[in-house]
């Protein structure tokens, strides 16, 4: 199945950008983004490799994550290098330090001990039932995201950034898949030659004339950062352009820590800081659009509650997962934290995942999508109807306050005629 419209942004330095060097990998032979804009856009972060929820949402009041961790352990707020202070007792690795302030300014909530319905601790199973958003590793080749495009009532268009399509975008929608380039841009003149050639061919023209708007937008490839953020900026700057996609996923890897994690600093806090740069590059291209814009940031796994003999910790199930942008009511610690002491523990080595992450992921398309509980039940997630959606995530979908009642008037007593006490005041008739 293909999108019946081209994405149509300005031409305006066309031929500039596209010596510009970024050039576009396609899923299918056509650029097909949606003619009416996706006003309300959808950013979904897969982080690969299972990251270390406890190391990255803190749980500064346990005693038992200490006595876990008595090399990776990150201090409490306060203390050197310590935690990022949240709320009820949570603090942020340090390394995120644009994460907390956009909790402060309440554009980030945090979901806790959170996993999709799978525990058997496989990186490739893992990250499959994350992506098809059923609730087993099968071999379901088509992923929730891609199913949600096709049921969203604005229908909006897909993205995705990197080097293959993911699976949470593959399925019947067609979407487009950009990378960075791994040859040496053309020169102009050979653009222009080249759409003039294609010019009989409406779908070859329209996949090169794709790829060429799309370099145009992104402009010189500089001044994109690298790493995460390269990707991230990236993605904004498309999603942000006229008529840009409403939906995008990004994967970032590097998440298996199972030697030399370290604790403030290290492997895992690397990473984490490039995490922060692509989150606050990502806000940065938005631009306007980001005050619209939701952000899924999730992980296949966390990782075991206690250190390993290495340094590092190993596959586990319950992690931590963000929800963030300018459209969310954020500044908080959503879903349940089912504790640390060893009795609450799951298999007495890993948090226990309290929170199906199926559940913010349908409270996100319910109220940024429109997407109906039926679809969201049986074809997004397909058999999730014991799942519910989660309320209250974003600023539109904010529970109202319950009306005032407002008191019936106290009834003024029947007018008498004096002389006559059981007959009423004429005059009050009349």
């Amino acid at each position: 199945m293909t999108c019946s419209h081209r994405f149509d942004p300005t031409r305006r330095g066309v031929l500039k950008g596209a010596a510009g060097g970024l050039a576009l990998a396609l899923a299918s032979g056509n650029l097909g983004f949606s003619a009416v804009p996706s006003d309300n856009k959808l950013v979904v972060i897969i982080l690969r490799g299972g990251m270390d929820g406890l190391n990255v949402v803190v749980p500064t009041f346990a005693n038992e994550y200490y006595a876990a961790r008595p090399d990776i352990a990150i201090a409490p707020v306060g203390e050197t290098n310590g935690a990022l202070a949240l709320s009820e007792g949570f603090g942020l690795h340090p390394a995120l330090v644009g994460m907390a302030a956009m909790y402060d300014e309440g554009q980030l909530a945090v979901l806790h001990a959170a996993s999709a319905p799978y525990s058997d601790r496989s990186h490739f199973d893992g990250q499959d039932v994350l992506e098809n958003g059923t609730d087993a590793a099968t071999f379901e080749q088509s992923g929730w995201l891609n199913r949600a495009l096709s049921v969203a009532p604005a229908l909006p268009a897909g993205l995705g950034i990197g080097s293959t399509l993911p699976l949470i975008l593959k399925g019947e929608q067609s979407v487009p898949n950009w990378a960075a380039p791994v040859l040496d841009p053309a020169d102009p003149e050979t653009v222009s030659k080249a759409l003039a050639m294609y010019g009989p061919d409406p779908v070859l023209q329209a996949a090169l004339q794709g790829s060429v708007d799309l370099t145009a937008i992104i402009g010189e490839p500089g001044d994109l950062g690298s790493g995460h953020e390269f990707l991230a900026r990236a993605a904004g700057k498309i999603m942000s352009a006229e008529g840009g996609p409403g939906g995008c996923s990004i994967s970032f890897g590097g998440w298996d820590t199972h030697a030399n994690q370290g604790g403030a600093t290290g492997a895992l806090a690397g990473n984490l800081g490039g995490l922060d740069a692509a989150l606050l590059g990502l806000r940065e291209e938005m631009g306007a659009a980001w005050e619209q814009t939701v952000v899924l940031v999730a992980t296949e796994f966390g990782r075991t509650v206690a250190q390993n003999g290495t340094g590092g910790t190993d596959h586990g199930v319950g992690g931590a997962s963000f929800v963030l942008g300018g459209a969310v009511k954020g500044g908080r610690i959503l879903g349940d934290w089912p504790g640390l002491a060893t009795n609450q523990l799951l298999d007495e080595r890993d948090l226990f995942p309290a929170n199906d992450l199926r559940g913010l992921f349908k409270g996100v398309l319910r109220d940024h999508w429109g997407v109906a509980k039926s679809d969201l039940n049986t074809l997004v997630f397909p058999d999730s109807a014991d799942t519910p959606a989660m309320d209250n995530l974003l600023l539109s979908s904010a529970t109202p306050p319950e009306p005032v009642p407002i008191p019936a008037p106290t009834p003024l007593p029947t007018p008498v005629n004096p002389k006559f006490p059981n007959i009423p005041n004429l005059r009050d008739f009349q």
